[in-house]
């Protein structure tokens, strides 16, 4: 079975940001992390809907 989050994005090695994509959903999420500490949250669009990025079918 494939993992459900894809990392598409990453900077930085201490602190920095991650971008992730729902594989179910298609639902991008920000990760922000800075020493052991972290958080998620999901991008918005300026309408405030979640950004969403359609996933292809795995084969």
């Amino acid at each position: 079975m494939a993992k459900r989050f894809i990392k598409v994005e990453s900077e930085g090695t201490m602190q920095g940001n991650e971008i992730w994509v729902d594989r179910v959903t298609g639902v991008n999420y920000l990760y922000h992390f800075s020493g052991y500490g972290g958080g998620m949250t999901p991008l918005l669009n300026a309408d405030g809907t979640p950004v969403v990025t359609p996933i292809p079918p795995e084969d």
